[in-house]
């Protein structure tokens, strides 16, 4: 068994119905592991569960909203019992749709970005905590971004991924005895759907990779195998760490 296998592992991973969450639900499943898929929609769910059960495995799709903390709690009870128990937890559901100066910012939309991208992370996390450290083990994978360095125009974004590093280095200390690690995976700028207007225009792609030392966007499958490494026993040692995959844009300055 190399390194990087993950067969017999049951991982659960939110916002996993397309972009990032779902190369990260299908590398897993390529590495041996079944998956609980959530997100807010269920019929692409079930289209990543099919592919996963192409790969030969298992996949328990759990439509909800996370920003309703009754709702994380459920779906993380549905895939302990969906699958009979956890290893890997990977908070990835999250994202911005606007842009917008600080001054100009509508106070509802701090608090719905703020809702979506930190404190769904912290209602799974405290959620999933007290079987993660009865069981002795586990990897937990937060998605948070390079924003989490400041971003202009995205501030509330940015403040929540900020928020979700900090949240990842506490809880690594806290669980680390327990055998329960803890890291943060900062995608860079990432070509989704949900940016498709940036990347397919050719003045807005130009500006964005202008700023990455590698002048391109990365995929969700680059995203996705460093999660795979976070999930498997070559990361063994590692808690607390945050991973920035954003081809050399945070080594400029």
């Amino acid at each position: 068994m190399g390194a990087f296998d993950l067969s017999g592992k049951q991982a659960l991973v939110t916002g996993a119905s397309k972009g990032i969450g779902r190369a990260i639900a299908l590398a897993y499943a390529e590495a041996g592991a079944d998956v609980a898929l959530v997100s807010r929609s269920a019929d692409p769910l079930a289209e990543v569960a099919k592919e996963i059960e192409g790969l030969g495995r298992r996949a328990v799709v759990l439509p909800a909203d996370l920003t309703d903390r009754d709702a994380a709690t459920g779906a993380v009870a549905a895939a302990i019992d969906g699958l009979g128990h956890l290893d890997i937890v990977v908070n990835n559901a999250g994202g911005s749709n606007f842009l917008v100066e600080f001054k100009d910012l509508r106070l509802s939309g701090w608090d719905k970005l703020l809702r979506l991208n930190l404190d769904s992370t912290m209602a799974v996390c405290h959620a999933v905590a007290p079987h993660l450290l009865d069981r002795g083990t586990g990897s937990v994978i937060n998605v948070a971004s390079v924003a989490a360095l400041g971003a202009p125009f995205l501030a509330p974004y940015a403040a929540a991924k900020a928020a979700v590093v900090a949240l990842t280095k506490t809880l690594a200390v806290e669980w680390a005895q327990a055998g329960v690690r803890v890291n943060a995976l900062c995608p860079g700028w990432t070509a989704t759907d949900l940016n498709r207007n940036l990347w397919e225009d050719e003045a807005s792609n130009e500006a964005t990779v202008s700023s990455v030392p590698m002048r391109r966007w990365g995929t969700p499958e680059e995203m996705a195998y460093p999660a795979v490494f976070l999930a498997s026993r070559a990361s063994a040692y590692m808690t607390g760490q945050v991973l920035f995959i954003d081809g050399g844009a945070t080594a400029i300055g």
